[in-house]
């Protein structure tokens, strides 16, 4: 029995659903609109490049880091109370990052605030999702999680279409407060709902060491990824960086192995579906690094606005919506191995066609209306299968903590995918004269006076082309073939 007698009965309706899904989209639309309007927000914050992107990629990495720990204390303290306090969370956040003060203060203040939604996102994914397997069943999970898709993956979609046209009407700035206006729709839609928590036996201890140690290795990575290349690869400071991370890394599994609290469980790997779909879940969300370069490319290389650059994936975000509930269907007849792997597929045929930065601007903004088209196809084709692959192989009291690593590996992909699409792709933007050998290898159309920022974007829109080969083949490895009937 996965949760207390008081809530056997309920069953969920759809005006929890879509309050459950407010506070998704609190992340994946609000949250994430940084991918494209970070240039404005840099400006008129006067803050750094460099110091632009940590704000970026830290919401994702704060969530990727709490994201199992809020998964575990959801199944032991309450699923709901642990999604209100997501949605609290988010509503500090929101208004910290909608009130952030120019000048020395900027880069605190907006890291805060962006930490604290990554804290959000890391206590809704999970107990939302958990909440999703105690209230739903069959043909209705099913549908349920599709809906629950379209918030996060279809938020995703229109995150920078949404703040481009946000920032460009009505100021960046903006965004975050409409999020704390959609945050306290989402609390009253799902006022009155029973608390579901797992059997447990009572003997349960927060694994401090675990999360400590896993912390600290985390953020001494993305540090090394974000800020190497101002540090120096070679250098004391990212040497010692890397040291941390291998060091503190390999004692978080030494802890976690032997703790019976561990908060990262993992036997749940065990299971080779589960596995599949968490290790080509991280890597699909991992070329969220696509949107970061291919959007700056045309702003920076192209002179585009951030409004001009967002119209530019209106495809994606119409494509992820209408083909979400395909997905569903794909899963229904053919399991969930083919459907994931066409959509893995069909995201990268969509970054090859966002690569070409050596054309005209013209054609190449025809290309990437394709491009974020098939961008959408595919992740709607994989979203589905691959979250209803991970939560039916997973044990009913573990429902919340396996849902929170599934969910961290979405954080975490995204977190890190975009820091080093955007490290490489600054890295190189920078040092024209590393990469001159492009030119010897591609013929540059039009302008000759951004060619660095071109030839940048087709190296970092590489690294993207090559996290999805890995995941077709981690797919192809760990998911099996649907049984015939």
């Amino acid at each position: 029995m996965n949760s207390t007698t008081s809530n056997i009965a309920f069953k969920g309706n759809d005006r929890l659903l879509f309050g459950i899904i407010m506070g998704v989209i609190a992340f994946w639309l609000f949250a994430q609109t940084t991918l494209n309007i970070a240039p404005d927000m840099s400006r008129d914050l006067g803050m750094t490049a460099n110091s632009m992107n940590i704000a970026v990629a830290i919401t994702a990495l704060f969530s990727g880091i709490f994201i199992v720990v809020m998964g575990g204390l959801a199944d032991r303290i309450g699923r709901m109370k642990i999604v209100r306090i997501g949605f609290y969370l988010n509503i500090i956040g929101s208004l910290l990052v909608g009130l952030t003060p120019t000048g020395e203060l900027a880069v605190p203040v907006l890291l805060v605030g962006r930490a604290l939604q990554g804290l959000s996102a890391a206590c809704i994914m999970p107990a939302s999702l958990a909440v999703v397997k105690a209230y739903w069943d069959g043909a209705e999970r099913q549908r349920a999680i599709s809906m629950w898709s379209i918030g996060s993956w279809g938020g995703s979609g229109l995150c920078a279409l949404f703040g481009g046209l946000m920032s460009q009407n009505f100021g960046w700035r903006s965004i975050f407060f409409v999020s704390i206006a959609v945050c306290i729709l989402g609390l009253w839609m799902m006022r009155g709902t029973p608390e579901s928590k797992a059997a447990t036996r009572g003997d349960y201890k927060f694994d401090l060491p675990g999360v400590l140690t896993f912390m600290v290795a985390m953020v001494a990575l993305q540090v090394v990824v974000t800020q190497g290349n101002n540090f120096g690869w070679a250098s004391l400071l990212s040497l010692g960086l890397i040291a941390i991370t291998v060091v503190v890394g390999a004692l978080f599994l030494k802890i976690e192995s032997k703790s019976p609290n561990a908060f990262f469980d993992f036997s749940l790997f065990k299971n080779a579906t589960y596995t599949g779909a968490t290790i080509s879940n991280f890597l699909l969300n991992a070329v969220a690094g696509t949107l970061i370069v291919s959007l700056q490319l045309v702003q920076f290389g192209g002179n585009m606005t951030a409004q001009a650059a967002g119209m530019l994936t209106l495809g994606y975000a119409i494509a992820i919506i209408a083909f979400i509930r395909v997905g569903e269907k794909l899963l229904k007849l053919y399991g969930a191995r083919k459907p994931m792997i066409w959509g893995c597929l069909i995201t990268g045929l969509s970054i090859v066609l966002l690569s070409p930065a050596n054309l005209f601007l013209t054609d190449y903004k025809i290309l990437a209306i394709i491009g974020y088209s098939l961008f959408g196809v595919g992740l709607a084709f994989y979203a589905t299968p691959s979250t209803d692959a991970a939560l039916a192989n997973l044990p009913d009291a573990q429902a919340g903590a396996g849902s929170g690593i599934y969910k961290m590996a979405s954080s975490l992909g995204a977190a890190f995918g975009v820091a080093i699409s955007a490290a490489i792709f600054t890295a190189f933007s920078d040092n024209n004269e590393s990469i001159m050998w492009l030119e010897g290898v591609i013929t540059f159309s039009g302008r000759q006076d951004n060619l660095a920022v071109r030839e940048a974007a087709i190296i970092a829109l590489g690294f993207n082309v090559l996290m999805i080969v890995i995941a077709i083949l981690s797919i192809m490895l760990t998911v099996p073939k649907a049984k015939k009937t």
